[in-house]
């Protein structure tokens, strides 16, 4: 399940963004109050305060009862406080709405997941999926009630699907214990090697390092690494460690062509053994200014080259996987979509990016802090 929000930064370093701020008041936006109680609400679910996030969506639909992200965003809140019925109530407002909203079906059959009903999850996911057929966490959460209504065939078939559309859902159902009924079939064994595969893509090369990041147990680890060399997708070599040799594995170099090697960048260590994290963080921090100002100007060019920072594996790319992986995923769509569609689909979605960059500078301010400290 996806974390809470963020909590949403106070403090605002850029003047030019300032200058917007002071100028969107009511007397020019009529959708200002609600704007500033919807953002309030997330940060009160940052804060876990759910009961007080309620109350601001609630006094946030009073001024737009039809708002689409606010009814989200209440429901997200109720399913959160269990009061399953009412989250559903604001979902099934939403469909009053637009029948085909993928996200909505997709929390509806979460609420129903906790619920344990997992026939009328299934059912929910399902028609996110028919809005949306590349949507992949609704296709991994229907291989997951697949896989709890024992119909195996089926559940590895939807898995399969979501790792086609995001290979990070291989890594997820390793540990996912949904998947208990489908972890002895041969078909989950393959998606074992791809977790496996992808590890190496990503530049873990070492047997410690694979079952790390893979959360496979060494046994299994080690017969995906045997599996992936009979089908000749890895190498394995030697490098010295001291006095003595270590084996490593690395993409045959057939396929390191195909696939292309991910090159670790000083943020793909792990902040445990960053050598300059406060520098790292801090580069990362100014980043986030960078593109939260190209996305209030409604720039296309440079809101796609600022997406470069948070993609590109080089730079804090390996940063986000590591620690922040559906912001990742998201902000991967948005770079592809803005290629494709441009100024309409930015100026459509730039308060769902502004959020999404509002919560990553508190995460990255508060773990600068931490550092600092």
């Amino acid at each position: 399940m996806k974390k809470l929000f963020g909590k949403k930064s106070k403090e605002t370093v850029d003047s030019k963004i300032v200058k917007k701020e002071v100028k969107e008041t009511s007397l020019v936006n009529p959708d200002y109050n609600r704007m500033k109680l919807f953002k309030k609400g997330i940060i009160k679910m940052a804060d876990a305060r759910l009961e007080d996030a309620v109350d601001l969506f609630q006094e946030a639909l009073r001024i737009d009862p039809h708002n689409v992200d606010t009814l989200m965003k209440l429901g997200y809140a109720r399913f959160h406080l269990e009061d399953y019925n009412g989250s559903l109530r604001e979902y099934d407002k939403i469909f009053d709405m637009d029948i085909t909203n993928p996200e909505a079906w997709n929390l509806k059959g979460l609420v129903h997941y906790e619920q344990k009903k997992y026939a009328q999850a299934l059912h929910a996911v399902e028609k996110a999926i028919e809005s949306d057929p590349t949507y992949g966490m609704a296709w991994y959460n229907k291989a997951c009630f697949l896989s709890l209504l024992n119909q195996v065939p089926e559940a590895l078939e939807a898995l399969k699907r979501s790792i086609e559309i995001d290979v990070k859902n291989a890594r997820r159902s390793i540990r996912d214990f949904d998947f208990k009924n489908v972890r002895i079939e041969e078909g989950f064994k393959r998606i074992q090697e791809v977790v496996v595969l992808e590890s190496v893509r990503q530049g873990y090369h070492t047997i410690g390092a694979i079952v790390w990041t893979t959360y496979l147990d060494r046994v299994d680890a080690e017969k995906g690494l045997m599996k992936l060399m009979e089908k000749g997708l890895l190498v394995k070599n030697e490098k010295r460690d001291g006095l003595s040799k270590i084996p490593i594995w690395d993409l045959a170099p057939n396929v390191a062509e195909k696939l292309g090697k991910v090159k670790r960048g000083r943020l793909g260590i792990s902040t445990k053994t960053l050598s300059k994290p406060v520098k790292n963080l801090k580069e990362l921090s100014l980043a986030i200014q960078t593109v939260k100002e190209a996305i209030e100007e409604k720039d296309v060019k440079k809101t796609i080259d600022a997406f470069e920072e948070f993609t590109d594996t080089a730079k804090s790319g390996e940063y986000m996987i590591e620690n922040s992986l559906e912001e990742h995923r998201e902000i991967r769509l948005w770079k592809i979509r803005l290629k494709e569609r441009g100024e309409d689909y930015l100026v459509n979605n730039k308060e769902k990016m502004l959020v999404l960059f509002d919560n990553l500078e508190v995460a990255v301010t508060k773990t600068l802090r931490y550092e600092i400290s």
